[in-house]
């Protein structure tokens, strides 16, 4: 067998390893449902904080799912939601619903790159990440804060709208988490999220605390989730615009 075949048949095998890697993650971290209340603190470049609470629902998984994210407070947002529907073969729909103005819009694709909300999260990044929606190649085996991970490079599909290029994801080795996503616009990094505090919920590895940092602006903003909780019974009609609009 020539060098360059066996080039291609290593690289072939090792994409397909890094696709299985990514399904048999979600595979293990499916749920029906998932319900919590979260605290947003916003750190600006200067090191001002401003805090946000909010609470998240979800039925379905990965691609096939329907969220709903609704601030509690402070006064100037509690009301303001978020309404997902994801979905396995194109970006998702977002509505959002603002009570002062009594109306909701639906996010434009065009809009998915803003932030959202001030914070350092963008309306992209609020979706879920189906594997049927991305290329993969096994980049390495590296240790990330002491734990063995397979470090995973994402390219978005050309049928997938993104703003990012490609994202270098961390995925444990011994739970098959996620832990750690660099996220590149060309050859820039320019956003990196880190998942904290793991912990198994209803024996789920779950992530209680993550940190989004924006190394464009300097910034980060740390989610911490309280009352997780999954599999929880929750009617579909809850994610629809309706139920948006009445503050359910």
């Amino acid at each position: 067998m020539s060098r360059w075949l066996l080039l291609f048949v290593a690289g072939s095998l090792w994409a397909q390893d890094a696709r299985q890697i990514v399904e048999e993650s979600q595979k293990r971290h499916r749920s029906r449902s998932q319900q919590y209340e979260g605290v947003l603190e916003v750190y600006d470049a200067k090191g001002g904080k401003t805090e946000k609470r909010w609470q998240f629902a979800r039925i379905g998984s990965f691609g096939q799912s329907k969220s709903v994210l609704r601030f509690l407070a402070p006064p100037l947002v509690k009301g303001v939601a978020l309404l997902i529907h994801n979905h396995p073969d194109r970006a998702s729909d977002q509505w959002m619903w603002t009570p002062e103005l009594n109306r909701d819009r639906r996010i434009a694709l065009q809009d998915r790159s803003t932030r959202f909300f001030g914070t350092d999260f963008s309306f992209e990044d609020l979706e879920e990440r189906d594997a049927d929606q991305f290329d993969y190649k096994l980049l390495g085996e590296p240790t990330l804060n002491g734990q063995a991970c397979y470090q995973i490079e994402s390219t978005p599909k050309q049928s997938r709208t993104s703003q990012y290029s490609k994202t270098v994801i961390w995925v444990r080795k011994d739970i098959l988490l996620p832990v750690q996503f660099e996220m590149y616009v060309k050859a820039e990094l320019v956003k990196r999220m880190v998942h904290r505090r793991i912990e198994q919920v209803q024996n789920v590895w779950s992530t209680l605390e993550l940190e989004m940092s924006d190394l464009r602006k300097k910034s980060r903003t740390v989610m911490k989730s309280e009352k997780l909780k999954y599999d929880v019974t929750m009617p579909e009609a809850q994610f629809t615009l309706q139920a948006l609009r009445r503050g359910e």
